[in-house]
């Protein structure tokens, strides 16, 4: 059987180590990107199944991201996992949503284990193998 592939971004390794652990046990195959530039390229040379993204990296915006993948007409889940404020995590949310993403979330850091997985296991049981 062969696992979705969860392509993430975030800036910080030890964080996006965990969130690729979490995904692995929720039976995804993770890939993990720290720049723009590489996530576009991993985005395009194999659509993921679905994307974790942070919205506060260095010299880019997540919501740029938001609009990247509404361009390229992605229909699987967009998960956020940021540290902003929360209003600014729901107003993302709520973009995503009017651009036509499948947007889920948000997750704010720090992110407990617990809920990454149970939101990362919720989306996994609806993939089909």
């Amino acid at each position: 059987m062969t696992q979705p592939r969860l392509l993430l971004i975030d800036d910080e390794p030890a964080l996006a180590q965990f969130l690729a652990t979490a995904a692995e046990d929720s039976g995804f195959e993770p890939r993990i990107t720290s720049r723009d530039q590489d996530f576009r390229r991993e985005f395009l040379e194999d659509r993921p199944d679905m994307v974790a993204l942070d919205l506060g990296m260095p010299g880019m915006d997540g919501v740029e991201l938001l609009r990247f993948l509404a361009e390229h007409n992605y229909t699987a889940p967009v998960l956020i996992v940021s540290g902003f404020d929360r209003r600014v995590l729901e107003s993302a949310f709520r973009l995503g949503e009017a651009l036509g993403l499948n947007m889920v979330g948000p997750l704010e850091k720090p992110v407990r284990l617990e809920e990454l997985e149970i939101v990362l296991g919720q989306l996994r049981a609806t993939m089909v193998p």
